[in-house]
């Protein structure tokens, strides 16, 4: 999947230090790296992120770019939201992330979210007529925020001047890497 050229794109991923599932973090970051886009981690501190894998068994320890407070949106062409239940839990009661969702979505820039992910979608208030999925357990938290969710291995939605792209699990992150470079290039999926 590395054949895409993201040359000059810039990707901020937004995490707790605490619990998001490694492959939803790393796969993604190395991939759009690979693929020569800049990627930045922004975490609540500016201490290692512990990821986790089957949201239980430690995984790798990553360091992280910058802090959620250092961050501007502005300066980026896509967000990646990755999952774990623990992180996705964590990040949506910060409101440096929520406020990092909206500014987004408010300047018509994508953001990407999987499995868990889109918790943090649903806090900023982002998600109304959208059409999206995610881990199953999220279904009703979405269609309660005025989402449409469906069971699909990735969703891209370009509907209200931003574009969405959402997966389920790890499981589907070939499809969720296919959107998020259809989106950076500007190609159909």
């Amino acid at each position: 999947m590395a054949d895409k050229n993201l040359t000059g794109r810039r990707v901020l991923a937004l995490v707790s230090n605490y619990g998001v599932e490694q492959d939803e973090l790393l796969v993604p970051m190395q991939h759009l790296r690979d693929s020569g886009a800049d990627v930045d981690l922004a975490a609540v501190s500016a201490d290692p992120v512990q990821t986790l894998v089957g949201d239980k068994d430690p995984g790798q320890s990553v360091e992280p770019t910058m802090t959620l407070a250092e961050a501007d949106p502005a300066a980026y062409d896509l967000l990646l939201l990755p999952g774990g239940t623990l992180n996705a839990d964590a990040l949506r009661q910060q409101d440096t992330a929520v406020d990092i969702v909206r500014s987004f979505t408010s300047a018509g820039s994508p953001v990407a979210a999987i499995c868990h992910g889109p918790w943090t979608l649903v806090e900023a208030a982002v998600v109304q007529g959208k059409s999206l999925t995610s881990y199953a357990s999220l279904a009703t938290d979405i269609r309660n925020a005025g989402g449409d969710w469906t069971d699909r291995s990735a969703v891209r939605d370009s509907s209200g001047g931003w574009t969405l792209i959402t997966s389920r699990t790890p499981d589907d992150l070939d499809h969720f890497l296919q959107e998020i470079d259809a989106t950076l290039t500007g190609a159909a999926a």
